[in-house]
């Protein structure tokens, strides 16, 4: 990543990681623990951060139940019980400001406060999102 960003070029980053994608659908657009390190990523090569809410993604395929012994028998962090085929579900981006962040943070602690920056900008992307969804299936509504 750090070549790339240093060759101008663009990377997405997904700072929940496994704990996003393996969310139950209860949990659907609660945002969990993000990492920390996308922001060393940024602090060390400069890059500005584009939040982006991803809103519909959450209804292709609901995760009803994770099947935790068999996940932990294949090695795998999770394995959902989940449709058989996803779901036609209308999915749409909201991007916001563009966040910089210096090279100036000096502790672990000042580092996720950046971090908690850009998840308070992503969960209000999100919440924005839901708030102008008019529907979830079908065809948008003019």
């Amino acid at each position: 990543c750090i070549k790339m960003l240093e060759q101008d070029e663009a990377i997405i980053v997904f700072p929940e990681g496994v704990r996003g994608s393996g969310k139950l659908w209860r949990h659907r657009y609660q945002l969990q623990r993000f990492g920390s390190g996308f922001m060393h990523l940024a602090m060390q090569t400069g890059t500005p951060i584009v939040p982006v809410g991803v809103v519909g993604c959450e209804e292709t395929m609901p995760s009803l139940a994770n099947i935790a012994p068999l996940a932990r028998l294949i090695g795998l962090p999770y394995v959902p019980l989940t449709t058989p085929v996803p779901l036609p579900a209308q999915v749409s981006l909201h991007f916001g400001a563009t966040l910089r962040f210096d090279r100036t943070a000096t502790s672990e602690e000042e580092v996720t406060a950046r971090v908690d920056t850009v998840k308070a900008a992503i969960a209000e992307l999100i919440r924005r999102g839901l708030a102008e969804r008019k529907q979830v299936f079908g065809k948008p509504r003019a």
